[in-house]
């Protein structure tokens, strides 16, 4: 594995049932944090910025864009608010794996 990029490491890793399975139950939590990042970096502004809007602190802000936690629908409107984004949920079929 010397000299490999991530991402060549990632799609070794892909093959293993164990890793690919945990990678893919965490692609929601990366879906949201990747959304989350986007309309901050549209809106430009900071963590810090965004959390003066929402009344909070930069560090919640971190740990949502992080994908560690699950926002509540609230928190995800204020955010939208915050920067100046629409909140759009739906729903998709799922894939069969």
């Amino acid at each position: 594995m010397t000299g490999s990029t991530l991402d060549e490491l990632h799609e070794e890793w892909l093959r293993r049932p164990a890793y690919k399975a945990e990678y893919e139950s965490l692609a929601e939590e990366f879906s949201i944090a990747s959304a989350l990042i986007a309309a901050r970096a549209r809106a430009g502004l900071t963590q810090e910025q965004v959390a003066e809007r929402m009344r909070t602190t930069q560090t919640v802000i971190a740990r949502l864009e992080s994908g560690r936690s699950k926002p509540s629908t609230r928190t995800l409107e204020r955010f939208a608010e915050a920067t100046g984004s629409r909140l759009r949920i739906s729903f998709e079929p799922a894939v069969a794996g």
